[in-house]
């Protein structure tokens, strides 16, 4: 795991609300000449942590959709009976999250269709092709409430102190 200071961290968290920024704006953010903040910014990069850099998209604005969360349960717990199905769930763009998770059930499946009888079809096509899907159970989101395009990097890392 990479170790990261508090500069590395305010990096990510002005990338994180603003991904447009220039290099040299960041660079005079975090305090920084351009060079070491390039570095930096390119060592996140690399190991990983900066992932891509994206749009954010209203897309209630663009065309009427249905946001759905399925808890699925698979029929049998053995590694290929999982491979099978995040293999299915990876080929349906409509999917556009999976956890696998522990408890009662053994993935959540965020997806987003154009209507229920689309998201119908979507459960269909699983349970045709046998992927092992036992049971699912369906959550149609009535309205968001929170989305934080934040993460609580502060709560989660812990800074280096002065004496590191």
């Amino acid at each position: 795991m990479l170790k990261l200071d508090d500069r590395d961290l305010k990096i990510l968290a002005i990338l994180r609300e603003e991904g447009r920024i220039s290099k040299s704006e960041l660079a005079r953010r975090v305090n920084l000449t351009a060079a070491p903040c390039w570095e930096r910014l390119k060592r996140l990069e690399q190991a990983g942590i900066i992932t891509g850099y994206r749009a954010e998209v209203a897309l209630k604005k663009i065309t009427p959709h249905v946001v759905v969360f399925m808890a699925a349960e698979l029929e049998h717990h053995r590694a290929e009976n999982f491979q099978v199905f995040e293999r299915a769930v990876g080929r349906h763009d409509e999917v556009v999250a999976c956890w696998a998770v522990g408890g009662g059930f053994d993935y959540i499946l965020q997806i987003i269709a154009r209507d229920i009888d689309a998201y119908q079809r979507l459960v269909d096509d699983l349970l045709d092709a046998k992927v092992g899907l036992a049971r699912y159970f369906t959550y149609v989101v009535t309205k968001q409430v929170k989305l934080s395009a934040k993460l609580p990097l502060s709560e989660l890392v812990d800074l280096p102190t002065e004496k590191e």
